[in-house]
């Protein structure tokens, strides 16, 4: 959890839901904490929520892999939030949770092929450097054929990196009853 209390004092769900239901916001988004405070500005909030529902659609960018570079950000920075909520939906998904787990040290994790490596060397770079190198973007290249799926690859990268500084600068709670750092409650050095 962020330490402290949230920065920005959440709607009520009810608030949530009735600021969603004015700009056409799908109602599931509304009791999300993290919408609870980007709701505050309706406008605002739904231009967050069309990028995500798009990226979250996965038009050229397989959502397995999405998932695994939106663990990686969350393990990498500490994000309580988003590595919880996204360890959600990647089991949702079906995704295993060794595979999941393999994302804190992806380098030693042999579960991954080509593609899993390319995305997570592309996201780390990304983490530290501010872009992909050369060889990490050939390597993306052969992984997703497709230049929208690098595209998208380049922009989910971005997203949820802005989503892990929102959440943890905000200190945006965890939605009541939600378990932190499943399924073994191993926190990240960056989190510590």
């Amino acid at each position: 959890m962020p330490k402290g209390e949230p920065r920005v004092e959440m709607l009520s769900l009810e608030e949530a839901a009735e600021a969603a239901k004015k700009i056409g916001l799908p109602e599931v988004f509304a009791p999300l904490s993290v919408f609870r405070v980007l709701l505050r500005d309706p406008e605002l909030g739904g231009a967050v929520a069309g990028l995500l529902q798009r990226l979250l659609a996965g038009h050229h960018l397989d959502g397995r892999l999405r998932e695994l570079i939106i663990l990686r950000i969350g393990w990498v920075t500490g994000s309580v939030y988003e590595w919880t909520q996204h360890w959600r939906v990647a089991r949702t998904m079906g995704m295993d949770e060794a595979l999941l787990l393999g994302v804190r040290d992806w380098h030693d994790c042999a579960e991954f092929g080509p593609a899993e490596r390319a995305v997570l060397a592309a996201t780390d770079e990304t983490l530290e450097q501010g872009a992909i190198s050369d060889a990490t973007w050939r390597e993306c290249e052969a992984a997703l054929p497709s230049p929208e799926a690098r595209v998208e690859l380049v922009l989910a990268i971005g997203n949820w990196r802005l989503f892990s500084s929102l959440l943890q600068s905000l200190k945006v709670p965890l939605e009541e009853g939600v378990v932190a750092w499943p399924p073994d409650g191993a926190v990240p050095p960056a989190a510590g």
